[in-house]
């Protein structure tokens, strides 16, 4: 009887010298060889396009940050808070969730409290924003910054900049009557500290609500 090595899977003798199994190498070889060149000769061309095509996408955005006037050159893919931190040197706003989710990204949008991950750069042009390092006044904290170090309103201080951009927000929308109304209107800041507490208590001192 003949061995296992003897007759190929279809049972019958294989040519000799094995020729089929050869062609059958070569040919994948080949159809390999085909695509793998035609991959390669492709890449410069799309290589190009990309690189053309990223610089057609560009825009340049004039602000009003903090009182001064800022035309920044930026992706049309870039969002507002990356403007901020990346672009315009404001890293005193901070990139948390980056999904709205957190808070930490609250600036002053035309005189709204907003989250800044959420909205593209270029859909404000000609916009007014504060931020955290527009509060104080050179040495002279904003009220509110200075309730917050008087009330202990935060502990690794990541969240604060959000906390108090909100807060003044809360404060102008009269959201303040009670520390219940500011508890609802601050819900969309989140401490993983947990200093909430003395955030709300900081707010109504703030707010003259003592």
């Amino acid at each position: 009887m003949d061995s296992p090595s003897d007759t190929s899977p279809s049972g019958q003798d294989p040519p000799e010298g094995g020729a089929a199994r050869f062609e059958i190498s070569r040919r994948q070889f080949v159809g390999a060889s085909a695509a793998v060149g035609s991959l390669a000769a492709a890449a410069p061309l799309l290589a190009g396009c990309g690189t053309e095509r990223g610089a057609e996408e560009t825009t340049t955005v004039h602000l009003s940050i903090n009182g001064q006037p800022r035309a920044i050159e930026v992706d049309n893919r870039t969002s507002l808070l990356d403007l901020l931190r990346e672009r315009a040197g404001l890293p005193g706003t901070k990139k948390g969730c980056n999904q709205g989710a957190c808070g930490a990204c609250t600036i002053h949008l035309d005189g709204r409290r907003a989250n800044s991950c959420l909205t593209l750069a270029v859909m404000h042009d000609g916009a007014e924003i504060t931020t955290i390092e527009g509060l104080a006044e050179g040495d002279r904290l904003h009220p509110l910054q200075q309730a917050f170090v008087d009330e202990d309103g935060f502990q690794c201080g990541y969240c604060t900049p959000g906390q108090i951009m909100s807060g003044l927000g809360c404060i102008a929308e009269g959201h303040t009557s009670s520390r219940a109304e500011i508890r609802e209107w601050m819900s969309g800041n989140i401490c993983r500290c947990g200093a909430y507490t003395n955030i709300v208590t900081a707010i109504q001192h703030a707010a003259g609500r003592s």
